[in-house]
């Protein structure tokens, strides 16, 4: 197992770098009932099965549902295989905050990160287990148990540790939402269809090296998509195929209370030190 770079990513990493999950079995699935109306991705609208037309608005109602996170006052979550990530936008306060896990007990590594982002400040706490953790030689150096202080300049631009307030969303559903090639309404407030992601490598949930790994499947990604009463994206959910020695996996992103969330809360000082060069190689 690679414990020295966590990828191009953190949330990426977290959520489908083999080497950091739990390597589990993936989910599979379909990406819903092919019984209701297809709308390409030019918006135009195919019959249903009983032959009744439709308007070509479900893509459209989805590029929308996504306009609420550009605001930057939401909660989210992403899962994937062996890991999690949760956390809160605040754009009012320009702060944001990230409890990541990768992997389980019985990982060789399992690592939880709780990252805080206070601009123009950031802390990660950080927690390693697993039998090779405790052979790690810079184990000490970490400074477990500890919110380290990150030198603004060795993580300008770097999305493992860093945060980009002009791009608020740590999944980049707007990004993906983009890359839709089909959808079809399955119900109220419910799509289904296909993305091409090969269009949606900046967002957070994938990363280029697995979207190069799926190769041509890359471009018809079944996914679900759920939106609130307003019409705000709460969950979106993508079925990987298998790729490789990778299994088919499921990504799941959920957004909610859009406008309640609350600013982060600062480390108290007698908490922080400042990070080592341990913890930079770590991440770079």
């Amino acid at each position: 197992m690679t414990v020295r770079r966590l990828g191009a990513g953190l949330v990426a990493a977290a959520l489908i770098t083999p080497a950091l999950a739990a390597c589990a079995n993936g989910g599979t699935g379909t990406a819903g009932s092919t019984a209701t109306p297809t709308v390409t991705a030019s918006g135009t609208a195919s019959p249903s099965s009983s032959g009744a037309p439709v308007a070509g608005d479900a893509k459209q109602a989805l590029l929308d549902s996504t306009k609420e996170i550009s605001n930057g006052n939401f909660r989210f979550a992403l899962t994937a295989v062996g890991s999690t990530v949760e956390g809160q936008v605040h754009q009012p306060s320009q702060s944001a905050a990230m409890k990541i896990a990768i992997g389980g007990p019985s990982s060789d590594l399992a690592m939880k990160l709780d990252v805080i982002h206070y601009k123009p400040d950031s802390w990660v706490k950080l927690e390693l287990s697993g039998p090779t953790a405790n052979s790690l030689p810079t184990i000490k150096q970490l400074n477990l148990g500890k919110y380290q202080h990150l030198d603004q300049a060795r993580i300008k631009g770097n999305r493992n540790l860093g945060f980009d307030f002009d791009k608020v969303d740590p999944a980049g559903s707007a990004v993906l939402t983009q890359g839709i090639t089909e959808v079809r309404s399955t119900g109220t407030g419910a799509y289904a269809g296909t993305i091409d992601v090969t269009k949606a490598a900046e967002a957070g949930s994938l990363n280029a090296a697995t979207i190069a790994a799926l190769g041509t499947q890359a471009k018809t990604v079944p996914f679900t998509a759920k939106v609130d009463p307003q019409g705000r994206l709460s969950e979106l959910v993508l079925q990987l195929p298998a790729a490789g020695q990778t299994a088919a996996q499921e990504i799941k992103m959920t957004y909610s209370d859009y406008g309640a969330a609350t600013a982060a809360q600062k480390p108290p000082a007698a908490e922080v030190v400042e990070a080592p060069a341990e913890l930079y190689n770590l991440f770079n």
